[in-house]
C-alpha cells in the first residue's frame, strides 16, 4: 500500500521557512525595508518563482533603488550571494539565499594555522579544529557573554584569514577586558594595531605593553583616527595631555570628537581641540563637571531618527498630493500601475497568466515612462515625489548599509538635543 498528500496548490496556502538564525542575528540591526525585500525574495526562491526588482519594488510599495540598497546590504551581511549574468549585452544579477546554518556550523576547507610551530605541523581546518573551539568558549568567558553569529565569523577571520593564532586572540580579549572593553569590534582594532607592529604571538603582544605605556598607546590611537600613520609632534602630545589629564576625557569621547574631522577637507588637531573645548564649556553650563557624559540617550537618538523619517515621509506625500491636484493624469498613472503589479503578481503566483506577463511588463513600462515625461514637463524633478532623506547614507535610521554607525550621528545627536528641548518647552506651554 502506498500513501498519498494531496499538494497544496495555491500559492498563497503554502508555507516559507525563514530561519531563526536570521530572525536573531539579522532582522534586529536590519533597516525596516531591508527586510521586507529579504523575506519577500526568499519566498518567491523557496518555491522556484519569477520576480524581478522592479515587480518587488512595486509590491513593495518602496523604490527599485531600496531594493537594490537591500540586495547590496544583505550580500555585505553574508546573507545572499550575487551571481551575476549578462543577458543580451546587459549585465544583471540572480539572487541566491546563503544557508545561515551552514555557513555558521557547517564544513570548512578554510585552513588555520594551530600552535606556534604550525608551520612545521601542517595546517587544518577550522571547523573541527579543537584549539579553535576553546578559543570561542574562552573569548565567551572573557567578555561574560555569548557571541553573536557575527562576532563568531569575525574571530574566524581572524584565525582563517589572517592567520592570527588563537592565543593571541585570547590573549588581546582579556587585555581589552583588563581596559573595560569587552566589544569584539574594540579587540579587532587591538589586533590590528598590534600586526600593524610586527606583534604575532601573546609573547611579542607581552614585551610590547611592557616596553610602552598606556599614554604612548592614547597617542597612537588618535592619530590613527585622525588618518595619520606618523608619530605625534610634541605640540600634538601635550594637546593630547591637556585632554586626557585636564579636562578628563575618555579615549572614546577623544574618538568621537575625532569623527567630526570627517566632514572637512584637512583633518587636524586644531579642529578636535576646538570641539573638546566646547564640550568643555556646555557641560559647565549645564553644571556637570563630567565631560564624558552624553545629553542625548540612544533611545532619544532613535527617536529624533523616526521623527525624520516620518517628516520625510510626510513631506513626500505633500508633493505627491500637490502633482496629483496639478497632473490628474499621474494618480490615474500611479493606480493603473499599482492595479497592474497587482494583476502580474497574483498571476506569478498561481501559475496562471496565461502569457500576459510580458505584455503586462511592457504597459507597465509605458506608464512610466509617461509618468515622467509629465513631471519634467511641468518642471519637476523626476524623484519630486520620491522620500528625500536627511542623510542618503543610512536613510535616516544612523546604520548604513554595511550595519556600521553613520557618520551623520554626531550631527544628528546636537540636532537631537536641541528637538528635545524644544518638544519639552513646547509641552510645558501646553500645560501652562
Amino acid at each position: 500500500m502506498n500513501f498519498v498528500k494531496e499538494k497544496i496548490r495555491d500559492f498563497y496556502l503554502r508555507d516559507s521557512q525563514i530561519e531563526n538564525i536570521f530572525i536573531n542575528e539579522y532582522l534586529p540591526a536590519a533597516p525596516g525595508d531591508y527586510v521586507k525585500v529579504f523575506i519577500y525574495g526568499a519566498m518567491y526562491a523557496e518555491f522556484g518563482l519569477d520576480m524581478t526588482n522592479e515587480l518587488m519594488a512595486k509590491q513593495l510599495g518602496i523604490s527599485v533603488r531600496k531594493v537594490m540598497d537591500a540586495w547590496n546590504y544583505w550580500e555585505q551581511m553574508g546573507a545572499i550571494r550575487k551571481l551575476y549574468f549578462d543577458e543580451n549585452g546587459r549585465v544583471d544579477f540572480s539572487v541566491e539565499f546563503i544557508n545561515l546554518k551552514e555557513q555558521m556550523y557547517g564544513k570548512s576547507d578554510t585552513p588555520v594555522q594551530s600552535g606556534a610551530n604550525a608551520g612545521d605541523q601542517g595546517e587544518v581546518t577550522v571547523f573541527g579544529n579543537e584549539e579553535v573551539k576553546k578559543l570561542f568558549t574562552d573569548v565567551e568567558q572573557t567578555v561574560g557573554r555569548s557571541l553573536s553569529s557575527t562576532e563568531i565569523r569575525r574571530i574566524l577571520s581572524w584565525v582563517a584569514d589572517d592567520k592570527i593564532q588563537p592565543e593571541l586572540v585570547l590573549f588581546c580579549a582579556e587585555y581589552c577586558k583588563e581596559r573595560g572593553k569587552t566589544s569584539i569590534r574594540y579587540i579587532n582594532s587591538v589586533l590590528r594595531s598590534w600586526s600593524e607592529r610586527g606583534v604575532i604571538t601573546a609573547a611579542d603582544a607581552q614585551q610590547m605593553i611592557a616596553e610602552t605605556d598606556q599614554r604612548y598607546y592614547q597617542y597612537r590611537r588618535v592619530l590613527q583616527a585622525l588618518g595619520f600613520t606618523r608619530n605625534a609632534t610634541e605640540a600634538e602630545k601635550q594637546m593630547m595631555d591637556r585632554w586626557f589629564d585636564e579636562y578628563g576625557y575618555s579615549m572614546d569621547r577623544v574618538l568621537e570628537a575625532c569623527g567630526r574631522t570627517a566632514g572637512i577637507s584637512s583633518p587636524n588637531f586644531n579642529y578636535v581641540n576646538k570641539v573638546l573645548e566646547n564640550w568643555k564649556d556646555e557641560a559647565h553650563r549645564r553644571g556637570s563637571g563630567d565631560v564624558n557624559k552624553q545629553t542625548v540617550t540612544q533611545a532619544q537618538l532613535r527617536k529624533y531618527y523616526d521623527y525624520l523619517r516620518e517628516r520625510a515621509g510626510r513631506e513626500a506625500d505633500r508633493r505627491l498630493q500637490e502633482v496629483y491636484r496639478k497632473i490628474p493624469r499621474i494618480k490615474e498613472i500611479d493606480r493603473l500601475s499599482t492595479e497592474l503589479g497587482a494583476s502580474l503578481s497574483r498571476a506569478f503566483l498561481k501559475g496562471t497568466d496565461g502569457g500576459r506577463g510580458p505584455e503586462i511588463r511592457e504597459q507597465m513600462e509605458e506608464l512610466e515612462e509617461e509618468r515622467a515625461v509629465l513631471l519634467t514637463d511641468n518642471n519637476y524633478e523626476m524623484d519630486y515625489t520620491d522620500i528625500h532623506y536627511y542623510c542618503e547614507k543610512c536613510h535616516d535610521t544612523g546604520i548604513t548599509d554595511s550595519g556600521e554607525r553613520c557618520t551623520c550621528v554626531p550631527e544628528r545627536m546636537e540636532e537631537a538635543e536641541i528637538w528635545i528641548h524644544q518638544s519639552e518647552a513646547k509641552d510645558y506651554g501646553e500645560k501652562e
